[in-house]
């Protein structure tokens, strides 16, 4: 855990979740056995929705399917990526309600109230946000390590998946390390965050102005 307060996550447990998760028979399809805590637990639903997306995004650039399939997967895709969204949601309001930084009884609505130390710095990526790339990054590198292993290539293209895999962990190290600082920084009254709502209105019928057409019938 985080030793700048205790209950946050560090971001090295964060990444060897997201690994072992990878790592775990059956995953995505069949979740593995959740970790205590709500943070953790949407930490966990984030990185599975993401992992589904991967998956789908995958099968979408099939070319020797039926049309019928590819649109499943986009609409399958639609689907994950708002609940990714969603999850993300509720791991930052999960991480404000412990920081003390957001009004409880506002962090699931619309207009979360903030409650920002004076002096503060905002920080325009929200530690949710950071926690959703993290999984990303697991994804691209698990990926990536697969290429690395491939016996139907050639060594070319081995090595330079090995060069692209350990770039990929530098990335990933170096933002693990920036959500360490935002956390322990928001910890400590220098800086905050907010939960900010996607408003992701193409998913939405009562806003996605061509379902609105499609339900009057015009």
């Amino acid at each position: 855990m985080n030793p700048a307060q205790p209950g946050l996550p560090a971001a090295t447990d964060i990444t060897a979740m997201h690994d072992r998760l990878l790592a775990h028979p059956g995953w995505p399809k069949e979740q593995a056995p959740a970790m205590a805590g709500d943070v953790w637990h949407w930490l966990q639903a984030n990185h599975r929705y993401n992992s589904l997306l991967w998956a789908e995004e995958d099968l979408a650039r099939r070319t020797t399917v039926a049309d019928a399939e590819i649109a499943a997967n986009k609409r399958a895709i639609d689907a994950y990526n708002q609940a990714r969204n969603d999850a993300t949601e509720r791991v930052d309001e999960g991480l404000l309600v412990a920081l003390g930084l957001v009004d409880a009884a506002s962090a699931r609505t619309d207009a979360p109230v903030s409650r920002a130390p004076p002096g503060a710095r905002l920080s325009s990526e929200t530690a949710g946000s950071m926690i959703d790339r993290l999984s990303i990054m697991a994804l691209k590198i698990h990926a990536m390590r697969e290429q690395t292993e491939r016996g139907d290539v050639d060594e070319g293209h081995r090595a330079a998946s090995r060069v692209r895999l350990e770039r990929l962990r530098q990335q990933r190290q170096d933002l693990a390390q920036c959500l360490d600082t935002l956390l322990a920084d928001a910890a400590a009254g220098r800086a905050y965050f907010k939960v900010y709502r996607q408003f992701k209105m193409y998913n939405d019928p009562r806003f996605n102005p061509v379902l609105v057409k499609e339900r009057q019938g015009t």
